[in-house]
């Protein structure tokens, strides 16, 4: 729910498999995940997206650690009803 009273529903983590790569909506944002980012391996990162070519160019661990912080972070700043 915004300040201006409108409200609506959206997405805490999303993945779609897309033609060029594997994109990972981290809603959050990257600034808190530097870390796991390094340890990624081969990737591309936008606002909240992050672009990956293939699964085994990636550690799978930390893409896992990545979208469980990311879920427990929205979780935390928009609690669940």
């Amino acid at each position: 729910k915004y300040a201006s009273g409108r409200e609506g529903d959206f997405m805490r983590l999303g993945f779609s498999p897309r033609v060029q790569s594997l994109t990972l909506y981290i809603m959050p944002g990257f600034r808190k995940y530097e870390k796991l980012l390094a340890g990624l391996g081969k990737h591309k990162i936008g606002k909240s997206c992050l672009y990956v070519k293939r699964l085994d160019d990636i550690d799978l661990d930390v893409l896992r650690a990545l979208a469980e912080e990311s879920w427990d972070e929205m979780n935390r700043k928009y609690p669940p009803t």
